[in-house]
Order: structure tokens, then sequence, then C-alpha cells
């Protein structure tokens, strides 16, 4: 079984693996009680957000993790991958602006870093 630290670099590993960007990990540790900790990162078309997702997936697999739930994989404008204490949302960046999730727990979302 690997440690929340141990899947946390599993998964920054796969997506730099496929060429992810702006990868931000958010620990939730004592404000969540759905998960430890929240990884965001940006694919640039739907088939790079799907690879992304999928190279997740499949590296988890292959270290014995079994994903609890796979979401948006069909339209690939935001794929939720549910590593029970490792939560991975890979998103097309306008997707990610719309929503931006990290100002939700209180982070700098990509846009404003760059500003």
């Amino acid at each position: 079984m690997l440690s929340t630290e141990q899947l946390q670099a599993l998964v920054i590993e796969a997506l730099e693996d496929i060429k992810a960007t702006d990868i931000r990990v958010l620990d939730l540790r004592g404000r969540s009680g759905f998960t430890d900790i929240m990884i965001i990162a940006s694919g640039n078309t739907d088939r790079q957000v799907k690879a992304l997702a999928g190279n997740v997936v499949t590296r988890a697999k292959e270290n014995g993790v079994r994903p609890l739930g796979v979401e948006g994989e069909r339209q690939g404008e935001w794929v939720l991958v549910d590593l029970g204490e490792v939560v991975v949302h890979v998103m097309q960046p306008s997707v990610r602006d719309f929503y931006n999730m990290e100002k939700l727990w209180g982070e700098e979302s990509p846009k404003q870093r760059q500003e």
C-alpha cells in the first residue's frame, strides 16, 4: 500500500510524463472530509486531458491502487480521478479558469500567478 506522499509523487510523475501544465498540489488535510490531497493540472486539448487522466489511472493500477472513480472521460474538458487520499482534476485551461478551484480552497489560480 502506498502512503499519501508516495501516491502524490506517483500522480505528479504520471502527469509530467504526458506534459501536463500548471500542476498544483493542495494539501487539504484538516480542511476536507473527502480527501487529503487535491492535485489540479491542465492539458491543452481534450485528447491530452484524457491521456493525462488515463496515465494517472494506469500508473495507480500498476502500483496496486484502484481508482474509486473516474468521471468526465467522454468529453475530455475536465476529468476527475478519485484515488481516495488523492483526488486529481485534469482540465483544459478555459475550464480551469472558469471553475477556479484553487480559489475555492484559498489558493491562487494559474491566471492570478501570471499577473
